[in-house]
């Protein structure tokens, strides 16, 4: 049964479902503070770990996590068993930090044309690996029929600005770019701009995206 660590007011009218990424649980210092962000803007926001990551906290072997394509069905049993908690019907958000967010991503379209969920939303999409722009993950991005929003850092090793802007991805995903951001969104000192500022930009864009689909 997967754990969920919810906040948020219950009444919400939008429920957002983060999963965490490839190196960090769902309490990360990223993960706490967009929660906290997300629900001072009324929405509620229930973050999970995949089974590698909730191992750790047992005292499980750390192990590498799995390719994202062997967690989806991970991500499909945690949306199915946050429906079932939910005491009120809500409008459904998935997506993650990172690799949690090209898991959500990866079951996107089945949720959505299902009508389980009206919305995807990618903090840092990991486009490539660091250093390999050829291995590009983009393939169902390009068709992707869910509305999607992705807040990327201008400088994110796994998709700078300058190469997603010229990426084919489908006309139902938008992209917010955090000035001189970096993986985690924060840019350099000296930049003229702030991590906390690229944080709430994110979380004002995610609010808005929210409360503009479904």
């Amino acid at each position: 049964m997967t754990e969920f660590l919810t906040t948020g007011p219950d009444d919400a009218p939008c429920h957002i479902l983060l999963a965490h990424g490839a190196g960090a649980p769902m309490t990360s210092p990223f993960m706490e503070k967009m929660a906290g962000l997300l629900t001072t803007r009324g929405l509620q926001v229930s973050r999970f770990e995949f089974e590698y990551m909730a191992a750790r906290r047992t005292g499980g072997k750390r192990r590498p996590p799995p390719r994202a394509e062997k967690l989806t069905d991970e991500y499909l049993s945690a949306v199915n068993e946050l429906a079932s908690l939910s005491p009120r019907k809500q409008k459904l958000v998935i997506g993650g930090k990172s690799m949690g967010g090209r898991v959500a991503s990866l079951v996107a379209d089945e949720l959505f044309s299902a009508g389980s969920i009206a919305g995807l939303v990618c903090l840092g999409y990991p486009f490539h690996p660091p250093g390999k722009p050829e291995n590009l993950r983009t393939a169902h991005l390009e068709k992707l029929k869910c509305p999607a929003l992705i807040v990327q850092g201008e400088r994110d090793p796994f998709g700078s600005r300058t190469e997603v802007e010229g990426f084919n991805l489908s006309p139902k995903i938008s992209v917010t770019w955090a000035s001189d951001g970096d993986h985690d969104l924060g840019p350099r000192g000296g930049s003229g701009y702030t991590r906390a500022g690229n944080l709430a930009l994110a979380a004002d864009t995610i609010d808005g995206f929210v409360n503009g689909i479904g």
